[in-house]
């Protein structure tokens, strides 16, 4: 006889998780909405290791149901401040912030994170991938406006088995893109993310100690500031 008591599984979805408190935002919410999450992350080339322990961090404590670190090497093309010895703006005013494309932007990185989880996603039997970008605080990166979503969605659904046989469009969730970071660390906190072990700085010292100076270090800090929060990562 059939046991019908039994609860259906929880969809999966793929959640990238660079280990800033984007991202671990992200995988949170994603679970809330009774996804099973798998965490990817990158080792893509980037200066520095302190953005993939915090991943790993997060997805322990939020309890990911698998955490899979992909190794791409960027640094061979170079062209960012994040995978070439190119020196990371400091001290910039939010208008500077907020115009042009920073020599902090990694070419096409996004385009190339979000084929690489709708193929995990494919594997996996699902149509869902989160991202955390942002349209509101970001910093110039083409790939974080919903623009870019959108193309990358009907391009994938014409690019997958899943796609092209079954009729299967990809869902990619961005629910942070309207919000500020304030918004988004309020949020986090709600759903009881541990920003503590995120890490977000751009430039970090030789332990791993954040710079407080790159535009990533100043949104953090104003997100804080505005969310009426302490930083626990301080």
């Amino acid at each position: 006889m059939t046991d019908t008591s039994a609860s259906p599984p929880f969809p999966k979805a793929v959640v990238l998780l660079s280990g800033g408190l984007d991202s671990a935002t992200v995988l949170a919410l994603a679970q809330a909405e009774g996804y099973e999450a798998y965490a990817l992350s990158f080792r893509y080339g980037q200066r520095h290791s302190c953005e993939l322990e915090a991943a790993g961090r997060v997805a322990r404590s939020l309890g990911a149901a698998r955490h899979v670190v992909l190794e791409i090497d960027l640094r061979l093309f170079g062209g960012s401040a994040l995978t070439s010895e190119i020196a990371v703006p400091k001290s910039r005013s939010a208008e500077e912030i907020g115009a042009g494309i920073p020599v902090t932007y990694v070419p096409a990185r996004n385009l190339i994170f979000l084929s690489f989880a709708v193929a995990w996603a494919e594997v996996l039997g699902s149509t869902d991938v989160f991202i955390g970008v942002n349209a509101l605080d970001y910093s110039g990166y083409p790939d974080c406006r919903p623009e870019f979503i959108e193309a990358f969605t009907r391009a994938a659904a014409l690019g997958t088995k899943a796609g092209t046989e079954g009729g299967l469009v990809p869902t990619i969730h961005t629910p942070l893109i309207r919000l500020t970071k304030a918004e988004i660390i309020r949020q986090g906190t709600s759903l009881g993310v541990d920003y503590g072990l995120t890490f977000s700085c751009y430039d970090p010292g030789p332990t791993g100690r954040p710079c407080g100076g790159c535009d990533s270090c100043l949104l953090r800090a104003r997100g804080f500031l505005e969310a009426g929060l302490a930083d626990p990562a301080k």
